[in-house]
């Protein structure tokens, strides 16, 4: 058992159990996040090889502000990090 202490932090059992059981429901709704930005990648590459395609740019500056702001609104200022590394993700670097 103090290994399981020791592995999660806790001072006792009870909480060892609580923080290893959160600690799942975290791994698991990262290896969604990770499908979703996955996903989101793929979505974005469509969206590039159609407006690539018609003679547009590969960028479009207008709607990564809207997506930043969604995140800044949604999550405060941090959430703007995190959306300048989702954009980078799906679109590569400008």
């Amino acid at each position: 058992m103090a290994e399981v202490l020791d592995r999660t932090g806790a001072r006792t059992v009870e909480a060892a159990d609580v923080i290893s059981g959160a600690r799942e429901r975290i791994d698991s709704l990262d290896d969604r996040i990770i499908g979703l930005v996955q996903e989101r990648m793929a979505v974005s590459a469509v969206i590039q090889e159609a407006r690539i395609a018609s003679g547009g740019r590969r960028v479009n500056l207008s709607r990564e502000m809207e997506v930043l702001g969604h995140f800044r609104d949604a999550l405060g200022k941090p959430g703007t990090s995190l959306a300048m590394t989702l954009l980078e993700l799906c679109r590569g670097r400008i």
